[in-house]
């Protein structure tokens, strides 16, 4: 072995070593920036929202301004055609009458969407199956929260939700051949371009 080699085994044995085999698998998170911590505080926001009562400028003071807070987006009645009419089968008459009469009333509507997601994902299991691609698993907790309230001439009109509180999942990816598993694809799109 080369002396490149026995310095880099050694360097290998020392992380090895010092730093456990579990935290050399990766680990991700993704957070959406916002001022919202968690799902309850989102929900709580959400909740303060009155249709007819709360004015735009109530609804921006709560945070839900896009000029303040990341991740309001500002859309249009072309939007919310777009959202709510995605085929023929759906009908102005199917809508609810506030989303109906916003998106009939064109330039004195407009909609914010909120979406937040959270997410840490975590690898877990042999380091040396996960690094040659034979056995790779991982979790992923989080959670997520999208919201739209449309506002015509200045007044909140509607509002709805969506999202899960907890996300948890799991997924295992076994690969018996492990880096050679991709061989075949490789194999077959170098003979058939």
């Amino acid at each position: 072995m080369t002396k490149a080699g026995t310095i880099w085994l050694r360097f290998l044995a020392v992380v090895l070593l010092t730093t456990g085999c579990r935290s050399m698998l990766p680990t991700d998170d993704t957070r959406t920036l916002n001022q919202w911590q968690n799902f309850d505080e989102a929900q709580a926001s959400f909740d303060k929202i009155v249709p007819h009562q709360t004015t735009a400028e109530e609804l921006f003071k709560m945070g839900w301004n896009p000029k303040t807070t990341a991740n309001v987006k500002i859309l249009t009645y072309i939007d919310l055609i777009q959202m709510f009419l995605p085929n023929a089968s759906i009908t102005m008459a199917d809508l609810h009458p506030d989303v109906r009469a916003c998106i009939e009333s064109k330039d004195a509507c407009k909609a914010y969407e909120l979406t937040l997601d959270v997410s840490h994902s975590k690898r877990n299991g042999n380091v040396v199956l996960d690094v040659l691609a034979f056995k790779k698993n991982t979790t992923t907790t989080g959670w997520n929260f999208k919201a739209l309230v449309i506002v015509k001439d200045d007044m909140v009109a509607y509002k709805i939700r969506s999202g899960e509180p907890l996300v948890t999942r799991n997924v295992q990816s076994v690969k018996p051949l492990g880096p050679f598993q991709e061989l075949d694809s490789l194999v077959r799109s170098v003979a058939h371009p």
